[in-house]
C-alpha cells in the first residue's frame, strides 16, 4: 500500500513540525511531502527544509482562496494535513475537500481553554489563571468551530500551585514531544 503523503500546517518555531518529519522519515505509512506556514519568518520552514521537506508560504488570502490552496496541495498529492501550532482558522473549502482528513494539536484540555485567542502562550496563562491541577494536550479533528471537533486523543500532566506559566509550557509541551507523533500514526493506521 501506497505511503500517504502529509502536509503539515505551521506558523511558528515548529518543534512539533520536526518532530513529525523525524518520526515520519523512515515511515511505510506517510511522508511528510510539505510543509505550510501562513509566516515568511517560520523556524519551522527553516527546520524542514533541512530534512528537504518542500515548503511552502500562503498569506491569509492565499490560504482563504481554493484556487491557491488545492492545487498547492494537489501538486504534492497530499492526503492528510496536520495543524502542528497553526493559528489562523482553517476555511471550509478545504475542511470539506479533506473531510476527517485535517487534525489538530492543541495546548490544553479542551473543551477548557479553547477558542478564539486561546494560542500559545495565551493558553497556559489561563490555565495558571485558573488554578488548574492539572494540564495536557488534545489532538482533535477540525471543523469549522475553533478547537471544537471531535477529540482523538488526550494527555495529562500534573501541576503544582509554584508551577510559572513557562514551567505549564514546558510541561505541556514534553506531552507534545511524547505523544503526538504516536497518535498522527495511529490515526493514518486507522485511515489505510
Amino acid at each position: 500500500m501506497e505511503r500517504l503523503n502529509l502536509a503539515i500546517f505551521v506558523s511558528g518555531s515548529g518543534t512539533n513540525c520536526e518532530n513529525l518529519i523525524r518520526h515520519f522519515s523512515d515511515s511505510s505509512l506517510a511522508r511528510p511531502a510539505l510543509v505550510v506556514s501562513n509566516r515568511t519568518d517560520a523556524y519551522a520552514l527553516v527546520r524542514a527544509a533541512k530534512w528537504n521537506v518542500e515548503t511552502a508560504v500562503v498569506n491569509k488570502a492565499g490560504l482563504n482562496d481554493p484556487e491557491t490552496m488545492l492545487p498547492l496541495l494537489r501538486s504534492h498529492a497530499i492526503d492528510f494535513i496536520v495543524l502542528a501550532g497553526f493559528l489562523p482558522l482553517v476555511p471550509e473549502y478545504l475542511i470539506d475537500a479533506f473531510p476527517r482528513r485535517i487534525i489538530n494539536l492543541h495546548p490544553a484540555l479542551l473543551p477548557k481553554f479553547g477558542g478564539k485567542g486561546m494560542w500559545g502562550h495565551h493558553v497556559h496563562e489561563a490555565v495558571k489563571a485558573a488554578g488548574e491541577t492539572e494540564t495536557g494536550m488534545t489532538v482533535h479533528w477540525v471543523t469549522p468551530v475553533c478547537d471544537g471537533g471531535d477529540i482523538i486523543a488526550q494527555f495529562r500532566c500534573a501541576l503544582s500551585p509554584d508551577d510559572t506559566v513557562d514551567d505549564i509550557a514546558e510541561k505541556e509541551h514534553q506531552l507534545e514531544m511524547q505523544h503526538f507523533p504516536e497518535v498522527v500514526e495511529q490515526i493514518i493506521r486507522n485511515i489505510k
